[in-house]
């Protein structure tokens, strides 16, 4: 089995004190080789760790011995390689953004789907199906018949929301299907809906990865890969790394197609950004990826190249 076990967990629940949860939280996970990055809020707490499988074991059942948290879900998944290589606890206004006054998933949100009911939702033609996450996501991978809308971050979304005219209709309003990776951006993009009248809000329970963790491939709608915010940078079917590699540039997933483009420059430059940068960034990237690749060389983790976090 391989020897480190991610998980990957939210819930929107009131925390009033989520400040002074911190600390402990930051040292039970350093005790126990525990690395990723949590997000705690007062609306409840978001991220993913990694690590042997005891120690993110034993942050689940710290975070688990609050009350409040003792419902807490995390969806599990395997790596032969440390996913991170920090650990980091820290305080946010939301544990994902969206920035819409009043929006509380904690009162009302979207009617949960499971991922072996997901598909027969989809195969009505009255459903609108909106695909929350961001483009670079979008690019590698999505559900058949899936509007995209092409947004940079979460909190584009409204937005976009506001500019599409089959969601503008008077009267009754059409049946709208939301997904994203883990689902905590549908538990926000489905109370909006409810929030601005819509009664047939549906989403992904699980979101992405736990469809890709249950519905097999021969009765799956789903074409490409999931990105996920870790060294993995792709999975598909059964949660299996993909093939993608993250431009260490501007962080777009880089398929082995894009790796051969003229313009990609390992840790520099890739077809989405190469005439982005200026010479002297360029010298800048150029060095760090040497920096890198020394590092490799003595069989030590240069921790300077991050992984973009979830929006």
């Amino acid at each position: 089995m391989p020897a480190f076990l991610t998980a990957a967990l939210y819930q929107f629940v009131d925390l009033p004190d989520h400040a002074e949860l911190r600390d402990p939280l930051l040292a039970c996970c350093e005790a126990h080789g525990v690395k990723g990055t949590l997000l705690l809020a007062r609306e409840g707490i978001n991220g993913t760790i990694a690590g042997p499988q005891e120690g993110v074991l034993a942050v689940l059942a710290h975070l688990r011995a609050d009350p409040r948290l003792a419902s807490l879900q995390h969806k599990a998944s395997w790596s032969e390689h440390p996913p991170f290589h920090r650990m980091k606890v820290r305080l946010k206004k939301e544990i994902v953004t969206l920035r819409v006054p009043g929006l509380d998933p904690n009162q009302t949100v979207g009617q949960y789907v499971k991922p072996q009911d997901w598909n027969a939702l989809l195969a009505d033609p009255d459903v609108l199906l909106i695909d929350t996450r961001n483009d670079y996501e979008v690019a590698i991978g999505t559900f058949r018949g899936a509007i995209n809308p092409n947004i940079k971050t979460f909190t584009e979304l409204p937005a976009w929301l506001d500019a599409q005219p089959a969601l503008q209709t008077e009267g009754r309003k059409p049946k709208v299907a939301m997904f994203c990776t883990g689902g905590i951006r549908c538990e926000k993009s489905t109370a909006l809906m409810k929030m601005r009248g819509f009664d047939e809000v549906y989403h992904l329970e699980g979101g992405i990865l736990k469809y890709l963790e249950e519905v097999p491939p021969e009765q799956s709608s789903w074409e490409g890969e999931c990105f996920v915010f870790d060294e993995r940078v792709s999975v598909g079917h059964g949660l299996v790394p993909g093939p993608h590699e993250l431009c260490r540039s501007c962080r777009w997933p880089l398929s082995p197609e894009e790796k051969a483009s003229p313009h990609y420059v390992k840790g520099v430059s890739c077809a989405h950004c190469h005439d982005q940068r200026t010479p002297e960034e360029k010298a800048r990237l150029a060095e760090r990826q040497r920096q890198v690749e020394l590092a490799e060389a003595r069989g030590e983790v240069h921790v300077g190249a991050r992984m973009p976090e979830a929006s």
